[in-house]
Parts: structure tokens; sequence; C-alpha cells
């Protein structure tokens, strides 16, 4: 069961019982929902009742809108929320605060998925007022982007860190009082060759072998955000970054 705030009376301290019958019952479908409270019945360590919180998470992919971007290196974090909606049954159907947007659960958490439609450096654009709308913590605001730091699949999910010299995740931060403890999975592209053009190289699409790397990334990072939204970081999320940094070493 979850408790909700009565749509009619806000801030009145009267709560509505809902049954979560199947996921897109996790969202009041005409108001944001600042705060989600499960209460199950059952003995737990030795209580008769006990309650968790369930807090938002806003998943936020990075990317530049358009059909030319489609599939490009700096599109991965476009992909990686296409990939996670399609593993949850989610839609990205709305348009709000210049972002495509899709609502549904992890489990019973609550997900809000984003994909703004502005470009790379105007993201924070977004981000700062979808996270106010919802009531979602800089804790559960997880940024999705390309790293050319990273070999290419290899992924890192981080509790925070700085903006990397990322223009999109310098956006975010810029729109959230620069703060850096704002949760981020980032997807290693490879970095250009020889002498390329870093933009030119960040506008190109995958080899086919890149590819197939990418797409076995992409599914590995929805394992790892169920893990995240559901446990939180812990050995799991550590076990998955050590595995992820070593898995292309042969020995």
């Amino acid at each position: 069961m979850i408790l909700l705030p009565s749509p009619s009376l806000p801030n009145a301290p009267l709560l509505r019982r809902l049954s979560v019958r199947n996921r897109s019952e996790c969202f009041w479908p005409y108001r944001p929902i600042l705060a989600f409270t499960a209460a199950k019945s059952g003995v737990e360590d030795g209580r008769d009742r006990f309650q968790v919180e369930y807090t938002p998470w806003l998943v936020v992919g990075l990317g530049n809108p358009g059909n030319k971007f489609h599939g490009t290196r700096h599109n991965v974090g476009f992909e990686m929320v296409d990939r996670i909606a399609r593993a949850e049954g989610m839609s990205l159907n709305t348009i709000q605060s210049k972002a495509l947007v899709g609502i549904g659960c992890i489990g019973e958490v609550p997900i809000v998925l984003a994909k703004p439609q502005v470009y790379m450096n105007f993201v924070g654009e977004s981000v700062s007022p979808l996270a106010t709308y919802y009531g979602v913590p800089l804790r559960h605001i997880l940024v999705v982007y390309d790293e050319m730091w990273l070999p290419n699949g290899v992924m890192r999910l981080q509790p925070k860190g700085g903006d990397g010299k990322h223009n999109g995740l310098k956006s975010v931060m810029a729109h959230l009082n620069m703060h850096k403890d704002i949760p981020r999975l980032s997807i290693g592209i490879g970095s250009p060759p020889g002498s390329m053009d870093m933009k030119a190289f960040l506008l190109q699409k995958f080899s086919p072998a890149e590819r197939v790397q990418i797409d076995d990334a992409l599914d590995q990072g929805v394992d790892a955000l169920r893990t995240l939204v559901l446990n939180g970081f812990n050995q799991s999320i550590s076990r998955f970054n050590i595995c992820q940094k070593y898995k292309y070493n042969k020995v």
C-alpha cells in the first residue's frame, strides 16, 4: 500500500490509501508527488510493522535532440534512458520543462525519466525544474552521459563528483548551485584516435564492433540502475564498478 497526499487538500494531514497493482499507479496523475511512504505488515528484524520511505528518482540522459544526432557517441545518455524505458515498460510521451518525460516505477519506487530537448550546453534548464516539480532530492538525480576518458562500453556509477569537463554535466551542476553530490552514470565512448577533432569524434557513430559493446553496456546499465534505486550505493554497486573497470582486460 502507498499513502499519497490528497489531491484536493495538498497541505492537509489526511492521506489517501492507494493499492499499487501496476507501475502506472505509482504516481498521482494530476499533480506532483512530493513524498512516497509504503507501509507493509509482517515481521522483520523483530518488529511487527515497519515503514519505508520511497523517494522519487529523476534519471536524466544527456544528448542532443534531432535525427542527425541519433546513434552518435555524444547521445549515448539518450540511449540509456530509452533502454531503461523499454525494460521497465515506460513511455516517454510528455514534454515538460523542455524535456521528453516518462513516469513509472522500479519495484514500488517512483521514477521520472527525462531526455532534455535542448542542446547539450543547456540541459540544466530542464533538470532543475523537473527536480523541483517532482520533489526529487539531489541524491536521487542520476545524470547519464558519455565519457571519453573511459574505454568504449565501460561504465562507472558514482554518488558524486565534478563536471569532468563535460558541457552537459557543467550545465546541470550550474543550475543546481554547483552541488557535486549528484549521482552520475558515465558510459565510456573511447577517445579520439590520433589527431582527430574532439567534436567530430563526439558526433561520430559507433563502429559495428563498438556498437556491440555499447548495447551490452546499456543492458548492464539497466541492471545497475535497478540495484541503485532499490538498494542505494551498496557493495553491489562497488562490485559493478570493479567489474566494469576490468571487463575488457584479458589475463
